[in-house]
């Protein structure tokens, strides 16, 4: 059985847990020591207390925002979606945003945003001169007529 381990960096830390026994992602905790307000349009980087250790590099985790902070209050993750390499052993850290017009407080241990663990495929790099076609072609943004 594979497993993911965490350590705890800081006393106060909150060892990230599922929700419900159907939860993709495990939440990630805010550690600080005291509140933090973040302004409209403000981008704070927030401490988690913890690092990970994935199985191989065959995984990957990502941070991805908790759909009720984005939803009620604007608040996600600066960068859309997070990823800690499976090689990375230092503390994560949360990238927040507030899109919303209003100033959000984030409180000591608040759930920050969610951790999944996903498979990755490390291939090997191939410089070609020349890529097989496709029926798409190089026909980018918008060109599928989806609006």
């Amino acid at each position: 059985m594979q497993f993911l381990k965490i350590k705890k960096l800081k006393e106060n830390a909150v060892i990230p847990k599922r929700a419900t026994s159907g939860s993709a992602g495990i939440d990630l905790y805010a550690c600080i020591d005291e509140p933090l307000t973040i302004n409209s349009g403000d981008l704070v980087k927030i401490p988690t207390g913890i690092a990970i250790e994935l199985p191989n590099n065959e995984m990957a985790a990502f941070v991805f925002a908790r759909s009720g902070l984005g939803v009620k209050y604007g608040i996600s993750p600066s960068n859309a979606v997070g990823v800690i390499d499976s090689d990375y052993r230092g503390e994560i850290c949360v990238g927040l945003t507030n899109h919303g017009k209003e100033t959000f407080v984030i409180e000591p241990q608040t759930r920050i945003a969610q951790l999944v663990v996903m498979p990755v495929l490390p291939l090997p790099i191939m410089e070609v001169n020349e890529l097989n076609d496709s029926e798409r072609g190089d026909n980018g943004f918008g060109s599928s007529g989806v609006k």
